[in-house]
């Protein structure tokens, strides 16, 4: 008997519904909200208000891209948490309605689990391979920076992470001291490609362990630009290149150091990267170089699954429909969820 499952996903700013058949995934649409770009940085009130404009019409693009109806779908996972209150209210509050309207149970996903699984989607013309148990997992966004160990598809264990700010988040601030719109890090990225990785020393952190910490660097980029600009007016213009690969290069290697410790200190050597940063073009290429010198297995995710979207939602949900593991009616969002 075939599973069809229906993924919402709304911790942020993106509404996205996805529909899934047996890990298959038939539809994904996404709605970006572009509104927050001129505030740099995402407005709670505005995002929640934009899903609701949104989540009716893009769950509806999903089902019919996936060439099904309503009543084909067997189960309603959707995102509980961590992510902005307002926004999770709008996604679980319209997963509760389609599963009263449909008779079918809810699953409860937590966003950060979601990243990870991501890596184990199928498209319909696609079969990609996928992680053995147990791998680790270097989970990084705008809100998250963890080292994970993966032991099985709904086991996880964290064994590092940030003690103050995430590296996307280090992204985008600095982006915005350079000028550089909302969100940074693509933009930082791009340019990146044109400078000197080696033109610029920016703070390294020394935290103990498999943690991170990037409120140093921050502050660090902060100085350097503020001096600099005494010195010469126009040296964000004259040096943005430089000063994007500079940066990216120090937040990949402080990314990379840790995973490298935690893959000596674990013996895994099978690595998978999740969440929006998953996308940078820097940490990418220290991944494959990784992988080429060390002996490593690397797995990146496809560029659709890497932002938040309601594939990776749907295909936890599935993984924990073949568990039974539904919630009622009652279930309420959280705006703050680790991963257990």
């Amino acid at each position: 008997m075939s599973i069809t499952i229906l993924g919402i996903e709304s911790s942020c700013d993106d509404t996205s519904a996805s529909i899934l058949r047996d890990g298959v995934i038939f539809s994904n649409i996404i709605a970006s909200q572009d509104v927050h770009m001129e505030y740099g940085g995402v407005v709670p009130e505005l995002a929640s208000r934009a899903h609701q404009k949104n989540i009716i019409p893009v769950v509806h693009q999903a089902i019919e891209k996936a060439g099904i109806q309503a009543n084909e779908i067997d189960a309603v996972a959707f995102t509980r948490g961590p992510g902005l209150l307002g926004s999770l209210m709008v996604g679980t509050s319209f997963a509760k309605g389609f599963a009263l309207s449909q008779n079918i149970p809810l699953i409860e996903v937590n966003h950060l689990q979601a990243h990870i699984l991501a890596h184990f989607i199928d498209d319909v013309n696609n079969k990609y391979e996928h992680p053995e148990f147990p791998f680790l997992a270097l989970l990084v966004s705008g809100g998250n920076s963890q080292i994970i160990v993966v032991k099985d598809y709904l086991t996880m264990e964290v064994i590092g992470e940030t003690i103050d700010d995430a590296a996307g988040e280090a992204f985008d601030k600095c982006a915005k001291v350079m000028g550089l719109p909302y969100p940074g890090g693509p933009i930082i990225d791009s340019n990146a490609k044109n400078g000197n990785p080696h033109a610029f020393e920016f703070n390294r952190p020394r935290i103990a362990g498999l943690n991170y910490s990037f409120s140093g660097l921050k502050t660090s980029f902060l100085y350097f630009v503020r001096d600099r600009i005494k010195e010469n007016p126009n040296f964000i213009q004259e040096n943005r290149n430089d000063l994007c690969a500079s940066l990216q290069y120090t937040i990949v290697e402080i990314l990379m150091n840790k995973v490298k410790r935690a893959v000596k200190e674990t013996g895994i050597k099978q690595v998978a990267i999740a969440g929006g940063v998953s996308a940078n073009s820097g940490l990418q290429d220290a991944l494959r170089e990784a992988e080429a010198n060390k002996n490593w297995k690397v797995f990146i995710p496809q560029l659709g699954y890497s932002l938040d979207n309601g594939a990776m939602v749907a295909i936890t949900g599935y993984f924990k429909f073949l568990k039974n593991e539904f919630v009622g009616q009652e279930t309420a969002p959280f705006a703050r969820m680790t991963i257990k």
